[in-house]
């Protein structure tokens, strides 16, 4: 039997993205309108142990109890449905045992150095703040990529009262509990009505000690501010020292994990952020993000697993080559935008450029249409010509799309929240040539649920999860009975019988010649080898598809 491993259809979606529960998920699969569909299921982390960012800020890589069970990862072993799952190399959550060891015992923790200490970084390169962290020099910041206003820091409060700087790339949140009169008499020596007074006045200001204005009673203003910030919580992910052994003792303790849940491929995310140096870029350095991927990459090669780094970089900075020139497979993350291009331009002139560079190089990847981010806009520049990029933004705005933007600097674009349905103007028949057209591409395609049920923006979604909440446009998670209307309809179920065509047909395999022929707006997509030929022919004008299989 043909190993799919690098061509079968892969499942993306979060654990209660259909139904609730994994377990759910599992009862989906295993229905007669889903058999044989799918070689391979990337659950997202929401799988794991997690607080925030939908999974990706990881407390530790034990299963969500609330969400999924040993029970359930066993089924999809043994329906033969491998698994790709998520390790995050650069951060972890401040909920982790690690950093909250270091709330508990400060210098004394042995994970003290676990995460970077922001001023023993930048030692020697810059000036002390009054607010206590170093200012790094120009020069060793000027080419360095931040992914939010300010220094990437959140200032620790360690047991002894001291301020300490860690390096924090992404989210970060300080909170401030309520106070309660009983415990400021309890822990303060306060007399209980004047505590009750001060809890008061904390309780309904903006909860910033720094801002704090007690009033009469600010001559306990310095004891109480102390006290509040003792007791403060912090939300974020933290980011990891990868100089420290606790850190690659972590790695190896993380990748033997995920090998025993049964995983085939491991999705790196956010790895490029990882290795850091005074003077280098923080994302993307070279040679420090090869070194760390090469031993990770053995590490994972030990136990049984594939890596799949996630990296966005746009086409002209040839990152994409450079990972596949090294032997790593390769997230397509320009096709999405690539064939709203060729439906918008009614010609697939830049999508012809990509098939044939994929062929000519070989370069192994993993596609996609939608996703849990959005669809990819940095990757294509110096692919596509920049007003075709533009076009690709103001058609999917236009039919309800959210751009979103870096830094909020609107000239810097980056992705576009949507559904890929809602980004076709919610067409069938695009829908099923923008599938067919995936399945036929080289590499591993990866299938977004919601894409699969044809699933449209969703408005309420972005509205419940507030400021910020753009993403959850294309993050419906879909109850049962959503799920048995979705099978009832004819973009679903010719969709279904495409993916059981792409996994099961032996025409699909890594031997197989693939070519693409283009005449104006019609395009032909061709697949032999000795098992036979298939041949996805289209035409963007028309807007017609056709699949012709052939097998020896």
């Amino acid at each position: 039997m043909t190993d799919k491993t690098k061509t079968g259809t892969l499942l993306n979606a979060y654990c209660d993205s259909m139904g609730g529960q994994l377990s759910d998920i599992v009862s989906v699969l295993k229905r007669k309108e889903m058999e044989g569909a799918f070689e391979s299921f990337y659950i997202l982390p929401s799988v794991f142990n997690c607080d925030l960012d939908r999974g990706f800020s990881l407390i530790d890589y034990e299963l969500n109890e609330s969400l999924a069970a040993r029970e359930d990862i066993e089924d999809l072993k043994n329906m033969n449905i491998r698994l790709m799952m998520d390790f995050v190399l650069n951060h972890i959550s401040v909920l982790s045992p690690q950093f909250q060891d270091i709330l508990k015992k400060g210098d004394e923790s042995k994970y003290r150095d676990f995460f970077i200490d922001w001023n023993r970084f930048w030692e020697g390169c810059g000036e002390m703040t009054e607010a206590g962290y170093i200012q790094p020099d120009e020069k060793y910041i000027k080419d360095m990529f931040f992914r939010k206003a300010g220094l990437p820091i959140l200032m620790v409060r360690f047991p002894d009262g001291r301020e300490v700087p860690y390096w924090n790339t992404f989210y970060q949140e300080v909170n401030y509990p309520d106070l309660n009169a009983y415990e400021l008499v309890r822990d303060l020596g306060m007399q209980y009505c004047v505590a009750e007074e001060i809890a008061k006045i904390f309780n309904a200001s903006e909860k910033d000690p720094a801002k704090l204005d007690l009033g009469r009673w600010n001559k306990y203003k310095d004891a109480v501010v102390d006290y509040i910030q003792s007791r403060r919580t912090y939300l974020g992910q933290m980011d990891l020292n990868i100089k420290s052994d606790l850190v690659w003792d972590y790695y190896r303790e993380t990748l033997a994990k995920l090998a025993s849940y049964g995983t085939s491929i491991v999705r790196l995310d956010a790895f490029a952020y990882a290795p850091k140096e005074p003077g280098e870029k923080n994302f993307l350095n070279d040679p420090g993000t090869w070194d760390l991927l090469e031993k990770v990459a053995a590490i994972a090669r030990e136990n049984g697993l594939t890596v799949l780094p996630e990296i966005h970089a746009s086409y002209e900075e040839k990152i994409y080559e450079t990972l596949a020139e090294k032997g790593y497979m390769v997230y397509d993350f320009f096709l999405p935008g690539l064939i709203i291009d060729a439906f918008e331009r009614k010609n697939g002139t830049y999508l012809k450029k990509w098939i044939d560079e994929i062929v000519e190089k070989k370069i192994r990847t993993v596609n996609m249409l939608g996703c849990h981010d959005g669809i990819p806009l940095l990757d294509l520049k110096g692919l596509l010509p920049e007003e075709s990029i533009q076009n690709v933004i103001d058609a999917t705005v236009k039919r309800g799309g959210y751009v979103k933007d870096l830094h909020g600097a609107k000239n810097v674009y980056y992705q576009v929240n949507a559904t890929y349905y809602s980004a076709l103007g919610e067409s069938d028949q695009r829908m099923l040539m923008a599938r067919a057209l995936q399945l036929f591409m080289p590499g591993k395609p990866q299938i977004w649920y919601l894409d699969l049920f044809a699933g449209k923006n969703d408005y309420e979604a972005m509205r419940r999860a507030g400021a910020g909440g753009h993403k959850e446009i294309n993050r419906t998670n879909l109850t049962m009975e959503q799920i048995e209307e979705g099978l009832t309809k004819d973009v679903v179920l010719k969709q279904l019988a495409m993916l059981k065509m792409r996994n099961t047909c032996p025409v699909f395999s890594e031997d197989a010649e693939i070519s693409c022929d283009l005449n104006g707006s019609e395009m032909s997509i061709v697949w032999k080898n000795e098992a036979g030929r298939a041949e996805l022919k289209l035409d963007f004008e028309k807007e017609t598809s056709e699949i012709l299989i052939d097998k020896n």
